[in-house]
């Protein structure tokens, strides 16, 4: 791709003025040439029958809490009368539950693809309204699978505060924009620590999670402190949302749920107008 607008640009400024050129090509053509060239041979992408919109839980880093966050963003979408499918209590896929649990998954890449398809395509999801993926980290070929072979309705971005984190997941927004991919924003996991006795909140990892949520040009979705309880339900298979679900960071993941059903109704709407 970069190959091919080098030598557009080049042969344009053979046969032109470098004014002349740079009062015709603004950045936002040279955008719009890409994004088309992007999705010149892309495969057709095709819908999972019977699931309304796919979103993607995702970020390019690996511990931050995508499983965590996708298992407790469900039962709140659940309570807003959306049937959904991800995560426990609400039934779920993994391919977890096709190997034995000491076993490694050494595949290639033609091994990995054809397991993605069979688990979004072989599966009885039934009728629901949101299916949620949770992604592996990075922004690989299971990542591009995805991207480029299901309608998907928008990407919630996991990070935590620390530099690095940040910055990879900075990357992996870019990376679903290119592909045309909504980014619907980002969620701030392990944002703070609260003290057990009395409540005060400290940010151990800093507070960058809204500046790249400014960069990127969206909301942060949800500031998510660490804590045992979220842990705990993690590892006993009960999200925190339902085993403490008035606690601080239970709400946080419910208000999680309304603003991303808030964010891809008004996405449906805005696509229908």
């Amino acid at each position: 791709m970069l190959r091919l607008n080098f030598k557009i640009f080049t042969a344009t400024i053979h046969f032109h003025s470098a004014r002349a050129v740079h009062s015709k090509i603004s950045s936002s053509r040279i955008e719009e040439h890409q994004a088309e060239i992007m999705r010149k041979g892309l495969p057709r992408k095709k819908p999972i029958p019977g699931v309304k919109h796919i979103v993607v839980v995702a970020s390019g880093k690996g511990g931050v809490g995508k499983s965590t966050t996708a298992d407790n963003l469900m039962v709140p979408l659940v309570n807003y009368n959306i049937k959904c499918h991800v995560g426990n209590p609400v039934c779920s896929m993994s391919m977890g539950f096709l190997i034995d649990e000491a076993s490694p998954v050494v595949w290639r890449g033609l091994m990995v693809m054809s397991a993605l398809s069979k688990l979004l395509y072989q599966v009885s999801w039934g009728a629901v309204d949101y299916l949620v993926v949770d992604t592996p980290p990075g922004t690989g070929d299971t990542q591009l699978s995805l991207v480029q072979n299901l309608p998907l309705s928008g990407a919630v971005l996991v990070t935590t505060p620390q530099a690095a984190a940040l910055q990879v997941t900075r990357r992996g927004a870019a990376l679903f924009r290119k592909l045309g991919v909504p980014v619907l924003g980002v969620v701030g996991n392990m944002s703070c620590v609260a003290c057990p006795k009395c409540s005060h909140t400290s940010q151990l990892f800093g507070s960058g999670t809204q500046q790249l949520a400014t960069q990127l040009g969206v909301p942060v979705l949800a500031e998510v402190p660490l804590h045992p309880s979220i842990s705990a339900g993690g590892d006993s298979g009960k999200p925190v949302v339902t085993s403490a679900p008035n606690s601080p960071q239970a709400l946080a993941y419910k208000s999680l749920g309304k603003k991303i059903s808030t964010a891809l109704i008004s996405l449906s709407n805005g696509a229908d107008t």
